[in-house]
């Protein structure tokens, strides 16, 4: 499976962006799908993941309230809605996947993920 991000962009303060992880094959109910970023100067963050399984869904607590991870399954999707975006969102957000289960304990690990997509740049700026 290949994963392709995109959906970034450049928004103000206070604005939304969606974006999207499309496999290139069927993401069968085993996956997870995690959404992670690297901003300039800091660690890799897990953002937010979606056990397809028993549909648990996690988020960091910088962006509790404001995004959403959902699931496209007819377009082998998974999206992540970010809204009232700010400028310490700035980052290169990537999606990553992994065919098995993943512990909740860990979804928001890296460590935990085998397979990634490219990155896709978001700007938050005035």
């Amino acid at each position: 499976v290949q994963l392709q991000a995109s959906g970034g962009g450049l928004v103000q303060p206070g604005g939304s962006l969606r974006l999207s992880c499309t496999a290139s094959e069927r993401m069968t109910r085993e996956y997870v799908v995690g959404w992670f970023r690297l901003a300039p100067g800091k660690e890799r963050e897990g953002v937010s993941a979606l056990r397809f399984s028993d549909r648990e869904v996690l988020y960091a607590d910088s962006v509790k309230g404001r995004f959403t991870i959902s699931r496209n399954t007819a377009e082998n999707s998974v999206y992540l809605q970010m809204n009232n975006l700010q400028p310490e969102d700035t980052a290169l957000y990537y999606c990553a996947a992994k065919s098995r289960r993943i512990i909740s304990s860990a979804l928001l690990s890296s460590w935990a993920y085998d397979i990634w997509g490219q990155g896709t740049l978001v700007t938050v700026s005035s």
